[in-house]
């Protein structure tokens, strides 16, 4: 008998329907993302890319409403480790993306750090590990935007440790968490994204759970992650390649990770996200409804 998950609250979001960018001819337009999300039994969704959805507050929500949906959070992207003379263009991406993500009644802006190496065309772009100074400036620049975020927007920043970015395995992660202020900034870990890197999400939230402050369920297939760290391969390649799977077919084993974060006692949203772009547009509901049906298996 599954462990009723009562403190999890799941959602899907546009990642799980190929979608990557606000707008690309390879993507589904976003009123089928919405009818087909709707479908396959979720109540919870991502903004996704700023633009993807419409970006009129009053439009949205009579969008996402007549839907039967509710928004949990927006994204952004940044490159804080830069330092102060980032701060700028950041601010005014997170006033776009905050300010909607507050209109919707959504509590959290999901923030993933930039990419080292284009997740196109694989160039390098900085080099993948930091100095102690980046270190400085990305911690600092988090905590000030955890806090402005909160003062102006009402909402809570959950960072992302993401491949092919600065925070990504275990050592990172855990030097990140242990440079911040807990009050300010939280973790939104996503055991796709994780496990690629190399990551024990069950560890993580047993050793910070108090950091855990929002979910991406996914898993990798492990013959192909295999394959994409032998050959060095960047992650777009990889989702390419079908490195993230559709559970229950990869890891990490996603009841595992429901019910340590269920042992945490707060309420989490544990959003599905299974990288797919680009796909054909008839793959991502068949799959959505199955992912659905095999979390109400876990108990979600």
């Amino acid at each position: 008998m599954a462990v009723a998950l009562d403190r999890i609250r799941v959602g899907s979001a546009p990642d799980s329907w190929g979608v990557w960018f606000p707008d690309d001819p390879l993507q589904v337009p976003w009123q089928r993302f919405l009818d087909e999300v709707a479908e396959a039994g979720y109540e919870w969704i991502e903004l996704g890319p700023y633009g993807y959805l419409p970006t009129d507050p009053a439009r949205l929500k009579d969008e996402v409403g007549r839907r039967n949906l509710k928004v949990s959070a927006g994204t952004i992207f940044c490159g804080l480790h830069r330092g102060p003379s980032e701060w700028d263009a950041t601010w005014e991406q997170v006033s776009r993306v905050a300010s909607l993500t507050q209109a919707m009644g959504a509590r959290h802006l999901v923030v993933i750090p930039s990419f080292w190496r284009d997740d196109k065309t694989a160039e390098i772009l900085e080099p993948p590990e930091l100095t102690t100074e980046q270190w400085g400036h990305l911690t600092r620049g988090m905590e000030r935007l955890g806090r402005e975020v909160r003062e102006k927007y009402g909402l809570d920043i959950v960072v992302h440790p993401h491949a092919d970015t600065h925070i990504d395995t275990e050592e990172h992660v855990e030097r990140f968490l242990d440079s911040t202020d807990s009050d300010l900034v939280s973790l939104c870990l996503d055991t796709g994204h994780y496990a690629y890197c190399g990551g024990d999400s069950v560890k993580l939230i047993e050793t910070y759970g108090e950091r855990i402050g929002y979910l991406h369920l996914k898993q990798v297939d492990p013959e192909i992650l295999a394959d994409v760290v032998k050959n060095e391969i960047p992650f777009g390649p990889a989702v390419q390649r079908g490195v993230m799977c559709e559970p229950p077919g990869g890891v990490p084993e996603l009841g595992p990770v429901l019910t340590a974060a269920q042992n945490l006692g707060v309420d989490l949203f544990a959003i599905v996200e299974q990288d797919m772009y680009p796909c054909d547009p008839d793959k991502p509901l068949p799959i959505a409804v199955r992912t659905r049906r095999f979390l109400r298996s876990c108990g979600a």
